[in-house]
């Protein structure tokens, strides 16, 4: 009796020590239910393109993003293509320059038009991917051309030179404002929109059609493309993951979305519409900026 009481009381302090516990994070898929990251690997591996959508600033994602990229390439070796929002589609010979060896990594943040958390949340990806000469696709449009359109539309584009023309989505894209990536930017700034205000859509959308360009024009048939952009550029199968739909439908494309919450032994259910698999971080986990 006495020793079925102290297995009792072990139990029951081990469930209150499980419950109590700080957990930084949970994967669950879009029906709610908790995945491994063992788990999450099996079910993404074999994707044409997978799409992992960041928040910027949080530690976990970058750490996350990091992780797969090692599991993938354990799993596809060559097979594999890494691509980011966060590098420029005119940077990509100081890209390729950077991964063949060539280019240290002073000259190269010298010269690439880095974002300012590169070297703790980027670098460790392009690093690895020197390593182990993984191709990295800079897919993101050149900001300089993305400001045009937010001035002036996407007419704005006829009068840059051909040779700036390679570095964007060929013209004329589609374009549905309709899209609720779209529709909702313009929505919050409330019922009236400055007209300096009303091209932001656009460019977002160009921003978009020119990295499903970029990552559809590196990849080929039996290849798994990594892509890493922040979380609206994919949430809710909007965005890049729409243009590369209009481009192939039959693509096998897996979406990883990240959301913050007091509480990851749980997921809230608006977030379950935004991705195949979501990223659940505690929000008091430390930010890289």
């Amino acid at each position: 009796m006495f020793k079925n009481s102290i297995l009792f009381l072990m139990s029951a302090l081990v469930l209150m020590s499980m419950s109590s516990d700080k957990r930084a994070y949970q994967y669950y898929n879009n029906q709610g239910k908790v995945v491994k990251f063992n788990q999450l690997v099996k079910k993404i591996k074999d994707a044409d393109i997978i799409m992992f959508g960041e928040l910027h600033n949080n530690a976990i994602s970058h750490w996350m993003e990091y992780e797969l990229v090692k599991a993938l390439y354990a799993e596809r070796g060559d097979k594999l293509i890494l691509g980011a929002e966060m590098y420029e589609s005119d940077q990509q010979l100081l890209v390729d320059e950077y991964i063949s060896g060539k280019v240290k990594y002073k000259y190269f943040k010298e010269q690439a038009r880095l974002w300012p958390n590169d070297k703790t949340d980027y670098h460790p990806i392009l690093a690895y991917a020197q390593e182990n000469k993984i191709p990295f696709i800079a897919t993101n449009i050149p900001r300089r051309y993305a400001a045009i359109v937010n001035n002036g539309g996407f007419e704005s584009l006829d009068s840059i030179s051909n040779e700036a023309k390679k570095y964007i989505a060929p013209m004329p894209i589609k374009y549905d404002a309709e899209l609720a990536c779209y529709k909702n930017m313009l929505s919050m700034m409330g019922g009236h929109v400055p007209a300096s205000m009303k091209n932001i859509a656009k460019a977002q959308a160009m921003k978009d059609a020119t990295m499903a360009y970029f990552i559809l024009k590196n990849w080929r048939s039996g290849e798994c493309f990594f892509h890493f952009n922040g979380g609206y550029h994919s949430a809710n199968y909007e965005s890049i993951v729409w243009y590369l739909k209009q481009a192939n439908p039959d693509l096998k494309i897996v979406t990883i979305a990240t959301t913050e919450q007091e509480n990851v032994n749980n997921i809230d259910k608006e977030s379950l519409k935004e991705a195949d698999f979501i990223l659940v971080v505690n929000e008091n986990v430390t930010k890289t900026y």
